[in-house]
C-alpha cells in the first residue's frame, strides 16, 4: 500500500530547516557576527558559557533594529538585506535569506536587547519558534544590539548528546571568531568564557591584518608571512592576503578563505595551492595561508549551502589556476634564503648516557647491533671544522691541539696608546705557578670540577660528585691564599647551583668540539646531536662563575704601563655606547668623579678582585682569570665607565654580583671587539682568538661552568642537527 502524502506541520518545518542553519554553537555565533558586521559595527563581544549550549551572548554597537521591526525579527524570511531574487546577483551583505535569527529561535530561547542611534532607549524582547513571547519592553541600553541565545538544543535532545565537550566546542567558536577579526581590520573582536576577566581573543579596533593574525596565530607565523596581492581584469577577480614562507610549516593546513568578505572553504583552491607547496615544505607539514578573495557578484553564486560556507563562482578552474601560479611566484622569489628557528629546548639531554650508543664504547655487547644511525665519530684527532676553512699550506697561528703558547707571548709589552691591547707578566707570587720549565701548569694539573665545595669542607658534597676537587688552585691554577666566609658571596654560590641545567652540565663536560663559526657561535657535538652555542654567553657566564668562586683568590695581570682612568673614562664617554647627553653635563666633570670615585673604593677592589688603582688615578692591574686568557683591552674604557655607573656599591651582595657582571662582560668573546682576520707575516703574534676559544674557554667549560636553566630557553645553546633526523631527510632523497 503507497504511503500517504502530508503536509509537515510549520513547527516541525521549521525545525528542520533550523537544524541544517544551526549545526552546532559555531554556526550559531558565525550567523550572528555576520549580523552584527551587517550592522556597521565597529565592536563586537563574545561571551560563552559550557561551549555555547547553556549561554551565547554577542554585544555589538552596529545600528540597532527598530523597535517595529522587532515583532517579525526572528521569522522566516525576514531581511532588510534584499527585495527581489535577482538582488542575490549584486548582493554585498553576508545575510540574504532572513533564517539566522529564526532558525536560532526554534532551537534556543533568545532575547533581543537593542536601541537605534535616534532612539530615545532601548527595548527588550523574547523569542520562542520565531514568535514574540510578549510585547516588547523599554529599557536602559547602548546603541547596538545585544542578543542571549540560552540552552541551544534543549528541543533537540538527540543533536545535544552529539555534540563533543564543552571546551571543543568553545575552541570552535574562538576559531570563527578569530577568522572574521582577522579578516575584519580596523574593528575590534572580542571571544571569552562568562565569568572570566581575560579574553582569549581580543583584536583592537586600529589593527591591522598582520597585527590579528600576531595575536590569534602568534608572533613565529607572523615574522614568516610574505603578502600577496594581483588582480586579473579578465577573469573579474582580485586577490590580497598573507601566505607563510618556506620557512615556517605546520602538521595542519589553516587556510583562511574570505571570498567576497564570506568565511567560506574551498577544497580545490586548497589542493591546489598545497600542491605548491610540496616542493618547499619537508614532508607532511602544510603552510599558513590567508586568502581574501574579491569576484564580480555577477559571477558568484552565494545560495548553494544551508550555512554559506560553500561558493560557486565561474571560470573556477581558471582563477584558481591564476592564483595557483601568483603564488608559486612569490615562493620563488622568497626562496633565496632560508631562516631557521631552531629547537632551543634539548630533548634528551636529561637522559642517561646509556641511552645513547656510541661507536666506540668498549662496554657495548659485540652482539648487539649498533644502527648507523646511533653511530658517533668523537675521536679527538679527526679533523675540525678548521681544516675545512683554510689551506693547509698556509702558515698557520693556531698553536698545535694542546700546545699553549711561549711564555713570551703571554707576556708581552702593553702599549696604552694602542688601547693596552696585551698584558705583561704576572705577579711573582703567581709567576711560579703558571711558568714551569717553559710550560704551563694548567696542560699538566687538572683545573678544579664543578660543583665546587664551600670552604668551610662540606665533604658530603665532595663525596657526592665522585670528581677530583682541585679546591687548593683557582680557575688560573694559581694558589689560593685564604678561604672566604662572607655570607653574600655563599648566596650567590647557592643561586649558581640552585638555577644549574644537569642536561646542558652533561653536554658540555663530555661534548665533542667542531668548531669556530665566527667569534660570537661555536659548534659542539654531544652524542648524536650537533649544538651551536652562543660562544659571547656561555664565557660571560663562566667568568662570572669564576668570580664568585674564586672571589678572593685573584692572580694578577699587571699592565706594563699604567693605564690612567681619567683617560679611559674619556674614551667612554666619547663612545656611541655610554649613551652620554649634555643633560648629563661635561664629560671632563663625569670623567674625574669616576676617577674619584674608584680610588675611594681602590682598597675593596684589590683585597677582592685583585684589581689594583694608585694614587694618581691610574689602573695598573686587572684579576687573572683563566690562564693563557687575556681579556680584549677595546672593551677597558667602557668596563671603568660602568664601575660607577651600574654597580650597587651599597648592598653587599648586589655589590659583588653587579662587580662579577660587568667584569666577565668585559672578559667575554665579544664579536665588536675580536679581529677575525690575524697578521699571517707576524710569526710571533699571540695567539689566535679561535685558539683561546677551543684550547682555553671550551676545555674551562667542561670542568667549571654550572650552565643555568634559562641557556636552554633563550637561544644560548641551539640544537641544529640530530642524526637520526638528518637519516630520514636522506631517505626522503
Amino acid at each position: 500500500m503507497a504511503g500517504v502524502i502530508r503536509r509537515l506541520d510549520e513547527a516541525v518545518v521549521n525545525r528542520i530547516a533550523a537544524g541544517e542553519v544551526i549545526q552546532r554553537p559555531a554556526n550559531a555565533v558565525k550567523e550572528m557576527v555576520e549580523n552584527c558586521l551587517d550592522a556597521k559595527s565597529t565592536n563586537i563581544q563574545v561571551t560563552v558559557k559550557e561551549g555555547g549550549l547553556k549561554l551565547i551572548q554577542i554585544q555589538d554597537n552596529g545600528t540597532g533594529i527598530r523597535k517595529e521591526d522587532l515583532e517579525i525579527v526572528c521569522e522566516r524570511f525576514t531581511t532588510s538585506k534584499l527585495q527581489t531574487f535577482e538582488d542575490l546577483t549584486s548582493i554585498s551583505t553576508y545575510g540574504f535569506r532572513g533564517e539566522a535569527l529564526a532558525s536560532v529561535s526554534h532551537v534556543a530561547h533568545v532575547t533581543i536587547t537593542t536601541k537605534t542611534a535616534d532612539g530615545k532607549c532601548a527595548y527588550r524582547a523574547s523569542y520562542c519558534d520565531g514568535k514574540l513571547k510578549a510585547p516588547s519592553k523599554p529599557c536602559a541600553g547602548n546603541q547596538g544590539t545585544l542578543i542571549s541565545v540560552e540552552d541551544l538544543f534543549y528541543n533537540v535532545p538527540t543533536r545535544r548528546k552529539a555534540l563533543k565537550s564543552p571546551s571543543e566546542e568553545y575552541s570552535k567558536i574562538v576559531e570563527v571568531v578569530s577568522r572574521y577579526a582577522i579578516h575584519n581590520s580596523g574593528k575590534s573582536f572580542t571571544v571569552k568564557k562568562q565569568g572570566e576577566m581575560v579574553a582569549d581573543v581580543k583584536t583592537l579596533p586600529n589593527a591591522s591584518v598582520l597585527d590579528n593574525i600576531r595575536v590569534v596565530f602568534g608572533v613565529a607565523v607572523s615574522r614568516e608571512l610574505i603578502e600577496v596581492e594581483c588582480e586579473d581584469q579578465k577573469l573579474a577577480f582580485k586577490l590580497k592576503g598573507y601566505i607563510s614562507n618556506a620557512n615556517y610549516s605546520v602538521k595542519k593546513c589553516i587556510l583562511i578563505l574570505f571570498i567576497n568578505h564570506r568565511l567560506v572553504e574551498s577544497s580545490a583552491l586548497k589542493k591546489a595551492i598545497e600542491t605548491v607547496y610540496t616542493a618547499y615544505l619537508p614532508k607532511n607539514t602544510h603552510p599558513f595561508l590567508y586568502l581574501s578573495l574579491e569576484i564580480a557578484p555577477h559571477n558568484i553564486d552565494v545560495n548553494v549551502h544551508p550555512t554559506k560556507h560553500e561558493v560557486h563562482f565561474l571560470h573556477e578552474d581558471c582563477v584558481i589556476e591564476s592564483i595557483q601560479k601568483h603564488i608559486e611566484s612569490k615562493l620563488l622569489g622568497s626562496n633565496s634564503s632560508r631562516t631557521y628557528f631552531t629547537q632551543t629546548l634539548l630533548p634528551g639531554l636529561s637522559a642517561s648516557v646509556s641511552d645513547v650508543k656510541a661507536s666506540n664504547s668498549s662496554s657495548a655487547d659485540a652482539s648487539e647491533r649498533v644502527y648507523a644511525h646511533q653511530m658517533v665519530r668523537t675521536d679527538s684527532k679527526a679533523q675540525k671544522l678548521d681544516a675545512f676553512l683554510q689551506p693547509v699550506t698556509k702558515p698557520s697561528l693556531v698553536p698545535k691541539t694542546g700546545s699553549p703558547p711561549a711564555p713570551a707571548q703571554a707576556a708581552a709589552d702593553l702599549d696604552v696608546a694602542e688601547m693596552l691591547d696585551a698584558m705583561d707578566t704576572l705577579e711573582p707570587g703567581a709567576s711560579k705557578d703558571v711558568e714551569v720549565d717553559g710550560g704551563h701548569v694548567q696542560s699538566e694539573i687538572p683545573p678544579r670540577k664543578r660543583p665546587h665545595v664551600e670552604e668551610d669542607g662540606d665533604d658530603h658534597t665532595a663525596a657526592c660528585t665522585g670528581r677530583e676537587n682541585r679546591d687548593d688552585l683557582t680557575a688560573a691554577s694559581t694558589p689560593r691564599r685564604r678561604i672566604i666566609k662572607l655570607s653574600s658571596v655563599k648566596e650567590l654560590r647557592n643561586e649558581i647551583t640552585e638555577q644549574t641545567h644537569n642536561g646542558l652540565q652533561e653536554m658540555l663536560q663530555n661534548h665533542s668540539f667542531v668548531g669556530c663559526v665566527n667569534p660570537q657561535w661555536t659548534l659542539v657535538q654531544h652524542h648524536t646531536k650537533l649544538y651551536l652555542l652562543s660562544t659571547t654567553k656561555l664565557s660571560q657566564e663562566l667568568f662570572y662563575q669564576i668570580l664568585i668562586y674564586d672571589f678572593g683568590n685573584f692572580g694578577v695581570l699587571r699592565l706594563s704601563s699604567p693605564a690612567p682612568l681619567y683617560d679611559l673614562a674619556m674614551l667612554a664617554l666619547d663612545s656611541e655606547e655610554s649613551g652620554w647627553t649634555e643633560e648629563d653635563g661635561p664629560k671632563e666633570g663625569l670623567a674625574q668623579y669616576i676617577v674619584d670615585f674608584l680610588k675611594k673604593k681602590a682598597e675593596m677592589l684589590e683585597d677582592y678582585f685583585s684589581m689594583e688603582i694608585d694614587e694618581e688615578g691610574n689602573l695598573t692591574a686587572l684579576p687573572l682569570l683563566l690562564d693563557n686568557y687575556t681579556p680584549a683591552m677595546e672593551g677597558l674604557p667602557l668596563f671603568i665607565l660602568r664601575l660607577a655607573t651600574e654597580v650597587n656599591w651599597d648592598s653587599e651582595k648586589d655589590c659583588f654580583r653587579d662587580f662579577s657582571k660587568e667584569c666577565s662582560q668585559f672578559y667575554s668573546i665579544r664579536k665588536q671587539y675580536t679581529m677575525e682576520t690575524e697578521d699571517k707575516d707576524s710569526q710571533d703574534t699571540e695567539p689566535s682568538w679561535q685558539w683561546k676559544v677551543e684550547h682555553v674557554l671550551f676545555k674551562a667549560l667542561r670542568s667549571l661552568l654550572s650552565p643555568p636553566k634559562h641557556f636552554s630557553e633563550d637561544g644560548s645553546v641551539l640544537q641544529i642537527a640530530n642524526l637520526p633526523d638528518l637519516y630520514k631527510v636522506f631517505e626522503r632523497c
